[in-house]
């Protein structure tokens, strides 16, 4: 069994740093009087302080994984063709605080986590351990997802508006081989990335909303110390608000990720539909 490694100190040094950017950016103000404006709109969904949803997401299976050690190169081990995962509901809870008309805090966990039993189609080679043809194999991989972020809506109008976001988020790879005859192979990487991006919503009915939000960020090679990545997050979905309180959602996601660390990479694309509801207050 392989140790996993901890965070390098470059990693801690990048959490504290965005944690830190993040409490500073707080308006004390809104922080102060929170929930005392009053907001007051002809559109249903836009009279909240606080809004909690979560959402049943079943994306596409697509991603590659691989991983060196003592000096042997990995392979590049597909997700459908090599390990056998297949379509997979996951859940994403999202909460949002909305101090004022303009400011929104954000939180949103995303856990993705797949896990197959299957018999090798081929030969390859993960942590330095060559696995043969026909092998049989029980695999896990998990990619989860926390997202710290401040969202300020610059252009506000009573039938929608336009804003930018601004996020630190905190990606955490596992990917996990076993097999009755090998010895058990997994590697975990965690890193703390930030992301910045857009977001639209209008309302073609006071009761419907349309929303539109694009996250990214790109990690170049040696940027940050043995870390390289890139990621792109599209969300398009339409709300229905039954009243001020309750909404429910149809929607489609792309989250498409590429994260190196050290010798270990996962790249991976999820997409498809999801359904999901929202409470507010």
């Amino acid at each position: 069994m392989r140790i996993s490694r901890q965070p390098s100190r470059a990693a801690r040094l990048t959490t504290g740093v965005f944690g830190a950017a993040l409490l500073l950016a707080l308006p004390t103000s809104a922080l102060a009087q929170y929930g005392a404006p009053e907001l007051s709109s002809s559109t249903i969904g836009e009279n909240y302080h606080i809004e909690a949803s979560g959402r049943l997401w079943t994306p596409d299976v697509f991603g590659q994984i691989s991983s060196e050690q003592f000096g042997i190169i990995g392979s590049k081990v597909d997700f459908a063709d090599d390990l056998g995962f297949e379509k997979t509901r996951f859940k994403d809870f999202r909460l949002v605080l909305r101090p004022s008309k303009k400011t929104k805090f954000r939180i949103q966990h995303t856990p993705v986590s797949y896990t197959a039993e299957t018999a090798l189609k081929r030969e390859f080679v993960f942590n330095g351990q060559t696995y043969p043809i026909a092998l049989p194999l029980q695999s896990q991989f998990d990619w989860n997802v926390w997202r710290l972020g401040i969202e300020y809506d610059a252009f506000y109008r009573p039938r929608g508006y336009v804003g930018f976001l601004i996020e630190a988020r905190y990606t955490e790879m596992y990917a996990e081989l076993r097999s009755p005859v090998r010895p058990t192979e997994f590697r975990r990487e965690k890193a703390p990335l930030p992301a910045i991006g857009i977001v639209g919503r209008a309302y073609p009915l006071p009761a419907l909303a349309i929303n539109f939000e694009m996250s990214t960020f790109n990690v170049p090679k040696d940027a940050i110390p043995n870390i390289e990545a890139n990621y792109y997050d599209w969300d398009i979905n339409g709300t229905f608000n039954v009243n001020r309180y309750l909404g429910v959602e149809v929607g489609w996601r792309r989250m498409t990720n590429y994260l190196s660390i050290k010798k270990d990479v996962g790249d991976t694309k999820f997409q498809g539909m999801y359904f999901g509801g929202a409470l507010r207050y």
